[in-house]
């Protein structure tokens, strides 16, 4: 298997108590978040573009009533935001999401595998720019999870239509974010855990050292040892066998764009080797890291 073959990042998940807290954070931190998308099953998302085509999907409970009814009938989205919450809270990282061209065969191979987190959902929901013109999204979704797994899950999110908006004005970010470069997990025991990332992205994983990865046409996924986590970043990570997504790198035109919006922001930054550290905080269940790439 080529890493051609492999699945690109598309999203990734951010649960959240509030979506109010999330547009105070994250314009704090110098981006653009689009106005509130509604799902039809009781969640909704503040959703941050990025000029790459990936981007970060904040999600809050907007129903309790349809969320609890979308999980009775069944639907693998829901339920598995209900299960991290219940484990880990409401503010955090629960899900990376691969691009795909056929998310029914993504779930015949998570199937094969043994590693389908259940059945595939299929759903469309408005979407509306800066500007307030609409169109609809439609996607396609297959989950993919760890044996008694409830801290990350992966799913391959074919869109199934596109909606045709101008999102330049949603990707123009004061910190000079251009895109997602890395995700990094944390587990006691990358070794065992890499597999299930690289079934998810239909890639096969390197061995770095200390962790493994997955390379991806548009980004990293890393698994590394709350050690190393500590090592690269400066930041601590609770130890656990399980799969935790702890932070996400950025690509950003220059480091100065970056510094420049967190100090606009009052927010607290530390660096490391070159990477500008932004912790976790309510708002902002990931820690952030802010990276130059010439």
């Amino acid at each position: 298997m080529t890493i051609s073959s492999a699945h690109p990042l598309d999203h990734l998940v951010l649960p959240t108590g509030s979506l109010d807290s999330v547009r105070s954070r994250l314009a704090s931190l110098g981006f653009v978040v689009a106005p509130k998308g509604i799902h039809p099953f009781g969640t909704e998302n503040a959703c941050v573009f990025f000029a790459d085509g990936t981007y970060l999907e904040p999600l809050a409970v907007g129903s309790e009533q349809a969320a609890g009814q979308a999980i009775a009938a069944g639907n693998v989205f829901v339920a598995r935001d209900r299960l991290y919450r219940e484990r880990l809270g409401d503010e955090g990282f629960s899900a990376v999401v691969l691009g795909t061209g056929s998310a029914d065969a993504d779930h015949r191979r998570f199937v094969e595998a043994g590693l389908s987190a259940g059945e595939m959902l299929g759903f469309s929901r408005a979407f509306t720019d800066t500007n307030g013109k609409s169109d609809t999204a439609s996607f396609r979704l297959a989950f993919a999870a760890g044996k008694e797994a409830s801290d990350a899950f992966l799913f391959a999110c074919e869109r199934v239509n596109a909606p045709k908006i101008d999102r330049t004005a949603l990707q123009a970010h004061a910190n000079g974010v251009t895109g997602i470069v890395e995700v990094v997990a944390v587990s006691d025991a990358p070794a065992a855990q890499i597999g299930l990332v690289s079934i998810a992205a239909d890639a096969i994983a390197d061995e770095l050292g200390a962790g493994d990865t997955v390379r991806l046409p548009n980004a990293i996924l890393s698994v590394v040892t709350p050690e190393t986590y500590v090592r690269r970043f400066g930041l601590t990570a609770k130890s656990s066998s399980h799969l935790r997504f702890e932070a996400v790198v950025f690509s950003v035109r220059d480091k100065a764009s970056a510094i420049r919006a967190l100090a606009a922001g009052a927010v607290d930054h530390n660096m490391s080797g070159d990477n500008i550290v932004v912790a976790p905080a309510p708002g902002q269940g990931a820690a952030f890291i802010f990276r130059e790439i010439p």
